[in-house]
């Protein structure tokens, strides 16, 4: 058995390496992101794991198929890059890591709250220039705010936990309601009551059609003056235009984003010495009521082990079996 792995970074190899001592498996580690151009290196693999924001494209899968690859492995939890037509075309079998660490994401969409309830941007700026006064950046308390959480699955699950830890009052909406919770009456029925009464708004739902910019200007102006919002999931939940409305009158008092909608050539991408040409983005980037850090929120080192060896796990299922516990159905 033979798997090829691209775009492998550094800090995957010793989780790699491990695997492939512990199950005796031959994976090539390329360190390129998978194109239409390396394709041709998997020829004589039998199977591919990838990772990456930018989107695979039909002759990827194509020339998969040429070479008699039907098990196709992502190290992520999104499938939103992965032309649904072509791997069903091509008899392609996908598989994510739905889990890799719930608590890696839930964990920094508090912190980036924090950071934003106590005005930490605004002091490091402040501070910066010798200004050590409190006034007027005077903070909330998040035992004091409710906290509409969309998205009710794992990450979502575990930003809720830490959300009542630290005393809040905590909503959420979901389309498919988790039964504990329901028990708990933390749901809503609609995502205008989400709006309504929250004073933070968090999403943790993966990027569909049906939920494209589903944070547009007519959600915005549903909301509480002063509200804010937190994107640890997918770029495209936001319309970014309307946020920058919003930020601008007022309706939203800050936004943490770990995502960007069109983040790819921004984010794991080493900028110094140039100007970023994206100027949605900058306007952003610039403003100290706005924390964003770069799709970074999976990065640990328990999430990353993770997404290395259950990838290679599910890769090997398919090979071996035709079918892996963690295979996406595009039914």
């Amino acid at each position: 058995m033979k798997i090829i792995a691209y775009g492998i970074r550094d800090d995957e190899k010793p989780y790699l390496d491990e695997w492939v001592k512990d199950n005796s498996v031959e994976v090539k580690a390329v360190s390129d992101l998978l194109t239409e151009d390396n394709i041709d290196l998997a020829k004589g693999y039998d199977g591919v794991v990838a990772y990456q924001q930018k989107p695979y494209t039909d002759g990827i899968f194509k020339k998969m198929d040429e070479f008699g690859i039907h098990a196709f492995s992502l190290r992520n939890v999104g499938v939103d890059n992965v032309p649904v037509e072509s791997v069903k075309k091509y008899n392609i079998k996908v598989s994510n890591v739905p889990a890799y660490s719930p608590s890696a994401i839930a964990e920094l969409s508090v912190t980036g709250l924090m950071s934003l309830l106590r005005r930490i941007p605004r002091f490091e700026n402040k501070m910066a220039k010798g200004d050590f006064r409190w006034a007027p950046d005077i903070a909330q308390e998040l035992n004091e705010l409710t906290v509409g959480v969309i998205g009710t699955g794992r990450i979502g699950r575990a930003a809720m936990d830490i959300f009542k830890g630290f005393g809040a009052k905590v909503i959420g909406y979901d389309v498919f309601r988790n039964p504990e919770l329901e028990k708990e009456g933390i749901y809503v029925d609609t995502l205008d009551e989400i709006y309504a009464q929250a004073d933070v708004i968090t999403l943790h739902v993966p990027a569909l059609k049906d939920n494209y910019h589903m944070l547009n200007d007519d959600a915005f102006s549903k909301m509480k003056d002063g509200v804010y919002i937190l994107n640890y999931a997918r770029g495209t939940l936001i319309d970014t235009d309307a946020l920058i409305r919003a930020l601008d009158n007022g309706k939203v008092a800050g936004a943490g984003l770990d995502t960007y909608e069109n983040e790819v050539g921004i984010f794991d991408v080493d900028h110094k010495g140039e100007k970023i040409n994206d100027d949605v983005f900058n306007n952003l980037f610039a403003r100290d009521n706005v924390l964003i850090t770069p799709h970074s929120a999976f990065y640990t080192t328990k999430a990353v082990k993770n997404m290395v060896q259950i990838s290679l796990n599910n890769n090997k299922s398919f090979i071996e079996n035709g079918k892996a516990d963690n295979e996406v159905s595009f039914d």
